[in-house]
């Protein structure tokens, strides 16, 4: 793997974690919001990530398959992404408070799925992903660097 594709893969992780970062901010920002534009409580959200590949091309796979003995490695991992943003449906709790605006004809509030704990935890594991990454970053750039000083003569 060369330096440019780990700095691609750990910009990839940067991206994404920072998304997620930004979701989880989302989150715990609307933990008291019981009405939104579609008429109810806000709805936790979910960030989703999948592996980005890169397209295997027919030539290695046919390569793989029917040639002389010549074993071409499958490309590498590309990084990650997001593949989506999800609601969460689990149900929010009820709280009794007849005078707020959004109570229902019992005098009870639907409040937020949103468990503010869970979400400062969900914050401390991306910003900790976050620094992995910046971190692989360096020590790639370290790497690059001990090898041309090597080749130097230093």
């Amino acid at each position: 793997m060369g330096f440019f594709n780990t700095m691609n893969i750990s910009a990839t992780g940067l991206t994404a974690q920072r998304l997620r970062m930004d979701t989880i901010a989302e989150n715990i920002a609307n933990v008291n919001t019981t009405r939104t534009a579609d008429g109810g409580p806000y709805r936790r959200k979910t960030v989703l990530f999948e592996e980005m590949r890169d397209n295997d091309p027919f030539s290695i796979v046919f390569e793989n398959i029917f040639g002389n003995g010549r074993n071409i490695p499958a490309p590498q991992g590309m990084g990650v992404r997001v593949s989506n943003i999800v609601e969460d449906d689990s149900p929010g709790l009820l709280k009794f408070e007849p005078t707020h605006p959004d109570a229902d004809e019992y005098g009870y509030v639907r409040l937020p799925n949103v468990n503010i704990v869970e979400e400062m935890v969900n914050m401390i594991a991306a910003s900790r992903s976050y620094e992995a990454n910046i971190t692989a970053m360096g020590v790639a750039r370290t790497l690059t660097q001990r090898t041309l000083e090597i080749g130097q003569g230093r």
